[in-house]
């Protein structure tokens, strides 16, 4: 019983050791839509994707707060796709004000450590002037959860003063393949 359990471990290190676990895991961007609805407080600049390498895609925003925002409430949703997108297991609102104040959200703080070295969104309230995220791509080792493969939708609703101001919508692919090996 102890010599099979030795082998089991030994086992275990060794394949640990020799398998890289980001090389079986395809986590990109495939499509970001940035939608303003009221051009006189936020403008977004750009918004765009660029493919850097087959497994790598980085995304670019910069957009404008034109007037002070104090009152800034998030409302994020995750969809699957499954013969068109279907509400998954996430929807969360919280108040992003408070959020920076006390971090108390376990699912904003994962997609908010996705992307919080890329970005000047990292204070709280007020927010005015630009907004930026820049070379953002997705990385799999930062993702705590796990995620059944397949494509996803995350959408992202933005109020400002109990008001929709713009939406972001991003969709991505997560392929984890365990047995591909390089």
């Amino acid at each position: 019983m102890q010599s099979r359990l030795m082998f089991i471990v030994l086992y275990g290190i060794f394949f640990a050791s020799t398998f890289d676990y980001n090389d079986a895991v395809v986590f990109k961007f495939t499509n970001f839509v940035c939608e303003s609805y009221n051009q006189s407080l936020f403008v977004f600049n750009y918004c765009r994707l660029k493919a850097v390498s087959r497994n790598k895609v980085i995304f670019n925003m910069n957009g404008t707060l034109l007037h002070s925002a104090n009152n800034v409430w998030i409302h994020s949703q995750i969809f699957k796709r499954a013969n068109g997108y279907r509400p998954w297991l996430y929807e969360v609102k919280f108040d992003a004000c408070q959020y920076f104040r006390r971090p108390n959200n376990p699912l904003v703080a994962i997609v908010y450590g996705l992307f919080k070295e890329y970005t000047n969104i990292n204070h709280t309230c007020p927010y005015v002037g630009p907004q930026i995220i820049k070379d953002f791509y997705l990385r799999p080792e930062l993702l705590r959860v796990p995620l059944p493969t397949g494509d996803y939708l995350l959408m992202i609703r933005w109020y400002f003063e109990k008001r929709l101001q713009f939406d972001t919508n991003v969709t991505f692919v997560f392929e984890e393949d365990l047995m591909k090996r390089n």
